[in-house]
């Protein structure tokens, strides 16, 4: 039987807060609660252990409400972010591309830019240790749907302030309930003509942003990549699969339990996209904190569902290399490790 846990693996649409584990979130608690610092309930009575049907409508205050109430302050940042990538690590991935929208925390004096230069020394850190010496992690900064184009225009300027020094990508995410503002699209107009940042969208999660009018607008600005691309019409299909070596990073256990498709596993739109020939797909995690599947859980699942070999597996992980945002040299050293698997 295969070891999907020991097979190196590439991990392209996870996000930061999503994938802290409720352990650490409740060490977090415990700090802070000895320290009178919240007055939040115990992550593990708030999310209980074994719980991951979280829907669209519950998800997102999770975060609102509590995670982003708990993840306050810089020391608790970097804490959550090692507990991340070491997560990751153990699991086997070797290229991680985590993506955050930057925070303030102006209770504690941290600027946006203090947030994304915490997550990047941290990710420094974590790479010099004895047990980050096979992850390579790059950040992606992201643009919430509810960001007004002032914000947006913010997040842009720190992908370029940090441009080089560990930031690779800009992602439009956020709730798919909110309407997508049209003012919006100078701001990834603009991205998409800075040499060496690469551009992916959070593409129809739900039929609220799946219409057609939004998801041309979206394609309009030549994205590298889409992520979970679930409620498209065929001729949006169509117009994905001619756009030769898009990149596509799908979600099983994210969409299953969150109801955004039905049928369960096998009814997955990853069953029509994987063997596409122009078509690059990634399996992703999105938020493993929240339901509870790590990347190699994920290949076990698209192994069983969909009759997935040896070889297809890590033909797949292999062909993920073609779409990361990390440049020829980490492709170089990805090509030396996944080829030897």
């Amino acid at each position: 039987m295969l070891d999907y846990k020991a097979l190196p693996k590439i991990e392209l649409h996870a996000h930061l807060s999503g994938s802290i584990s409720r352990q650490c979130l409740h060490e977090v608690w415990l700090l802070k609660k000895a320290a009178d610092e919240t007055d939040l309930q115990d992550p593990l009575i708030e999310m209980p252990p074994g719980k991951h049907d979280y829907d669209l409508k519950t998800f997102f205050p999770l975060f609102s409400s509590y995670i982003y109430n708990l993840v306050n302050d810089g020391p608790v940042l970097r804490y959550t972010t090692l507990s991340v990538l070491r997560d990751f690590a153990e699991d086997g991935v070797v290229y991680l591309e985590l993506r955050t929208t930057p925070r303030a925390m102006p209770a504690v004096g941290l600027t946006e830019a203090d947030y994304v230069r915490t997550i990047l020394d941290t990710i420094a850190e974590f790479e010099r240790s004895a047990e980050g010496k096979t992850l390579r992690t790059k950040l992606i900064l992201s643009i919430d749907r509810r960001n007004n184009p002032t914000q947006a225009r913010q997040v842009l300027a720190l992908c370029k302030q940090f441009l080089g020094l560990g930031v690779v990508g800009i992602d439009l995410c956020g709730n798919p309930a909110v309407p997508l503002d049209p003012q919006l699209a100078p701001v990834f107009e603009d991205a998409r003509c800075v040499p060496g940042l690469g551009m992916t969208l959070h593409f129809a999660e739900a039929e609220c942003s799946g219409s057609d009018a939004e998801l041309d607008m979206l394609l309009s600005w030549r994205p590298d990549r889409l992520g979970h691309v679930i409620c498209v019409s065929e001729r949006v299909r169509r117009e994905i699969a001619g756009r030769k070596g898009i990149g596509l990073e799908l979600c099983l256990s994210c969409n299953v339990h969150a109801g955004m498709v039905h049928g369960g596993f096998e009814s997955h739109h990853f069953g029509e996209w994987w063997k596409a020939a122009d078509a690059v797909v990634v399996l992703s995690t999105d938020d493993v904190g929240i339901f509870g599947s790590p990347l190699s859980n994920e290949y076990a699942l698209a192994a069983q569902h969909f009759g997935l070999s040896r070889a297809h597996i890590c033909g797949l992980i292999r062909k993920g290399l073609d779409v990361i945002f990390g440049g020829e040299e980490e492709k170089s050293r990805l090509r030396d490790i996944l080829w030897k698997a």
